[in-house]
């Protein structure tokens, strides 16, 4: 199959790997890929070290004259079979620029939520009637896309997991002293944001529960954390001691190796959250809320524990329990990698995304 890619240019190497990585993979299965991305993107080595042609895109807007033109080009003269565009600002251009073509034009929907039918916006991407397929990250999100388009593309609508491999998870732990703790502490790694969805004033609420545990370590990682109303949660709280802000950093797998466990307190619906994925291949269980997407990942008391979202007063009972039941860690600890080799493989997701390309070509 000739492949035309125009994905997420990622913001940190370890955020675009498992995307990237399939194209790599398909790659080297025999199909001919050609990546259209900015030539900044975080993955441009690796691309060019699979040989992977490579056009440079700066698509902007979402509606671009200059980029549609440009992917139209490039699939004119490489008679291209799959168009495959992965983000907001790249599914438009890329489905104008399928009109009039042969290639099947597939779309990425990584959350659930948002495709309202009023909507027009929307009519530019997800629900434009020149799309094909839709690959979705979770089977929550799939179920999403199903309710907003037509019943006759339903069956072009699946689920492909964006799995992850062991090999990428080799680097060591971090020495846990260069973010102000210790491996004599209990450490959770939240992965933080100040959207409010994100739920990191859920967590700073629930640490005021927790403020006896003086051998507890909440590590925060993300941009925005040190500004209202965190700031203020955090000064006004007895845990104030037990919370640790790191900022941004691109190391969050090497982190997720040296901690207990790693939180997830969104609030409402996501896609496949990629922090759980990297947690539990690095060996690490998983604290999460009840949220569509994540339990599709974590089973309460095999892999990871879950409580109800929003639900501060359960989740500060969760950490306790987590906290005092070495045996429960134990367990939880020696079952975190298993879902990775059953569900949730690279090289599943490889073979699913060839089978799911070549099925939409043949129908």
């Amino acid at each position: 199959m000739n492949i035309l890619v125009v994905p997420d240019t990622g913001r940190s190497y370890n955020s675009v790997r498992p995307e990237a990585e399939i194209y790599i993979s398909l790659a080297k299965l025999g199909h001919k890929i050609i990546v259209m991305t900015d030539l900044t993107s975080a993955y441009i080595d690796e691309y060019k070290k699979a040989n992977i042609e490579l056009i440079d895109l700066k698509p902007g807007k979402k509606i671009s004259w200059a980029a549609i033109k440009t992917i139209r080009q490039v699939i004119k003269a490489n008679n291209i079979d799959i168009v495959y565009a992965t983000k907001s600002r790249t599914i438009p251009n890329a489905t104008f620029a399928c009109i009039g073509t042969n290639a099947q034009m597939v779309a990425y929907r990584g959350t659930t939520g948002g495709l309202y039918k009023t909507d027009i916006s929307n009519y530019l991407s997800i629900l434009h009637p020149r799309i094909n397929g839709v690959i979705c990250v979770a089977k929550s999100v799939e179920k999403h896309v199903k309710s907003k388009v037509s019943k006759n593309k339903h069956k072009n609508v699946t689920t492909i997991y964006k799995g992850h491999d062991f090999s990428w998870y080799q680097e060591e732990a971090i020495d846990l002293s260069s973010v102000q703790s210790s491996k004599d502490y209990f450490n959770i790694l939240c992965v933080g944001s100040p959207r409010s969805h994100k739920g990191t004033n859920s967590v700073l609420k629930a640490m005021t529960y927790l403020s006896d545990l003086s051998d507890l370590r909440l590590i925060l990682v993300g941009n925005g954390l040190d500004q209202e109303p965190f700031n203020s949660l955090i000064e006004s709280s007895p845990a104030k001691p037990l919370i640790i802000r790191t900022g941004f950093r691109n190391d969050v797998p090497q982190l997720a190796k040296a901690v207990d466990f790693t939180l997830l307190p969104s609030t409402r619906k996501e896609g496949l959250p990629r922090t759980i994925l990297e947690s539990l291949a690095s060996g690490t269980p998983v604290i999460t809320s009840d949220i569509d997407g994540a339990v599709e990942i974590v089973s309460d008391q095999v892999n990871g524990l879950v409580f109800s979202a929003g639900n501060e007063t359960e989740l500060a009972k969760t950490i306790r329990l987590a906290y005092a039941d070495e045996a429960l860690r134990k367990r939880l600890t020696d079952n975190a990698k298993d879902v990775i080799t059953t569900t949730f493989s690279h090289q599943q997701t490889v073979q699913n995304y060839q089978q799911y390309f070549q099925q939409l070509l043949h129908h």
